[in-house]
């Protein structure tokens, strides 16, 4: 079965299990069920007792099989990337379990837990010291900001504690310090507790350590009573200790200022179910405090990590994209990644707006065969849709002019694709380009009134028409002229039309108000008739 999300296909009689054939059936059947593939999952564990070097081939084809269909669709289920490479090591050794590592977070870089995982795995499965080190370093530049990124910070302490690196363990600690996060007066306890052994070049940089030094020793050769090495030494030692006390003030201040935020935070990982709206109404405040406070790192990071718990809501994509785009450095393409990797996983067409902003961007960007692919995709899956025939209608308007704009909705009107309901809409769209942007009154009237008839159905057509009338200026039309166009469309509306009831009520009001306030002395006699008709 082929998806935007991937492909998943059966392997054909494969496994003579009939609880793992069942929910393979259903995983085919409906691949967007997450339960479905957590039975499935459990089934294939189930068959041969569990996973190992004696797994058969047959099985070690299944469970990849598997495992890749499920992240395709949902790449953001840490806990599975994690159970994957479980499977591999057991089945297969470290090289493809570190494989499945790599793609998971690559697929979500900001899990603290997979990167914990992954370094952990690494510590224990590689000899190479330096590059274990490395993968530390990288993991801490995804994940160090997390505000709940200790059990991270904790193995890595451990790896270079394993080593004996309590230089590297200063330093680890020092950067931890500059971190609002959950654990930080324990770090701080550690650093002030690590820093007393360590010589104070480790402490400070070295611009800092001659700043302060400079000042002691000045300071000490003016006192009648120059001071010893021993305690410039202290003094130096003192001093650095006191800035770094200003310093865990200030974390603990910021810290305490996110808390709030935090802790109403009760689904970090992403998942199908959709999330309590206490929850959307805190990560829009905590979005709002991370913008005021004006750290684009961490207002990035707060992103990213906002958008595993809601990926299912196309809002805070929409606010992603826009927050990029205001930043004054270029992210053209770090904004188009974020259009696509949305589009591509997580926002469903059949909410188009996403993608059409997508095409908007792309337009913007020059890229405008791209925009014109974006739409056409989505007339792909929907098309019927209103809204993006009418943005790609737009998109050649802007590009060719009115009458390739035009030629979209011929095209369409042409076509089988669009239902009577659609075609009416886009019979008052082309009318309305006609009128707004050509400024032909005639042709534009001649859009309606030929069709008229034909789209009896479609609330959009007569509204259209009805709005056209009206809002035509005084001065193309003599006033009667006007009255007679107008009344003329509203009598179609209430004795020709099939419309509902309460949209017939509505254009009447449109049409009423129309008399008050633009008729002429005819026109209150109209109001009162209709006035007892339409509002009894």
């Amino acid at each position: 079965m082929s998806n935007r999300y991937g492909s998943y296909s059966q392997v054909a009689d494969t496994i003579d299990d009939p609880e793992w054939n069942r929910y393979n059936d259903l995983v085919e059947q409906d691949p967007g069920n997450l339960e479905h593939w957590e039975n499935l999952i459990r089934a294939t564990e189930s068959i041969e007792g569990g996973f190992g070097r004696g797994t058969s081939p047959e099985l070690i084809t299944q469970a990849r099989r598997i495992f890749d269909g499920l992240l395709t669709r949902f790449p953001l289920l840490f806990g599975y990337w994690q159970r994957y490479a479980d499977v591999e090591f057991s089945m297969a050794g470290s090289d493809t379990a570190e494989a499945v590592y790599r793609r998971g977070v690559a697929g979500i870089p900001n899990s603290v837990e997979l990167w914990t995982s992954y370094c952990a795995f690494k510590m224990e499965t590689s000899s190479d010291e330096e590059e274990v080190r490395v993968l530390f370093s990288t993991a801490a530049e995804s994940v160090g900001l997390d505000f709940l990124s200790h059990t991270f910070w904790d193995k890595y302490l451990e790896f270079e504690a394993r080593l004996e690196r309590q230089d590297l363990v200063v330093h680890i600690l020092e950067k931890i310090s500059l971190i609002p996060m959950h654990q930080y007066a324990r770090y701080f306890e550690r650093y002030t507790q690590v820093a007393a052994t360590r010589p104070t070049h480790e402490l400070v940089t070295k611009e800092e350590l001659q700043k302060l030094t400079t000042l002691l020793e000045a300071d000490s050769a003016k006192s009648r009573e120059p001071k010893s090495a021993v305690e410039i030494e202290r003094e130096l030692r003192l001093r650095i200790h006191k800035t770094h006390v200003l310093r865990f003030t200030d974390i603990q201040q910021q810290t305490m200022r996110r808390w709030p935020f935090e802790s109403e935070i009760k689904r970090q990982y992403f998942h199908v179910k959709p999330l309590e709206e206490t929850e959307l109404i805190n990560w829009r405040k905590y979005l709002d405090f991370e913008e005021i406070e004006g750290d684009a790192k961490r207002v990035r990071f707060l992103y990213e990590k906002c958008l595993v718990a809601t990926a299912l809501y196309d809002e805070f994509w929409f606010r992603y994209v826009r927050w990029l785009s205001a930043q004054p450095v270029d992210n053209e393409e770090e904004i188009r990644n974020v259009y696509r990797r949305a589009s591509t996983l997580f926002v469903p067409v059949g909410r188009p707006s996403f993608r059409i902003n997508y095409a908007y961007f792309e337009e913007g960007a020059g890229e405008h065969n791209r925009a014109r692919d974006i739409l056409d995709a989505i007339l792909v899956e929907l098309p019927g849709n209103l809204e993006t025939i009418i943005a790609r209608a737009n998109l050649e308007r802007r590009l060719s002019g009115v009458d390739a704009a035009i030629d979209i909705y011929r095209q369409l009107l042409q076509s089988s694709s669009c239902d009577v309901y659609v075609r009416g809409s886009l019979v008052a769209e082309w009318a309305r380009l006609l009128y707004t942007v050509k400024g032909d009154v005639k042709a534009a009237r001649k859009a309606f009134a030929d069709n008229a008839d034909e789209y009896l159905d479609s609330r959009y057509f007569w509204i259209g028409y009805l709005q056209f009338e009206i809002g035509i200026p005084s001065s193309l039309d003599t006033e009667a002229e006007r009255f007679k166009c107008i009344s003329r469309v509203h009598r179609d509306i209430r004795t020709k039309t099939r419309l509902p009831p309460f949209v017939i009520k509505d254009l009447s009001h449109i049409y009423m108000v129309y008399l008050l306030e633009r008729g002429g002395s005819h026109a209150i006699k109209e109001y009162n008739r209709l006035d007892r008709e339409v509002n009894g």
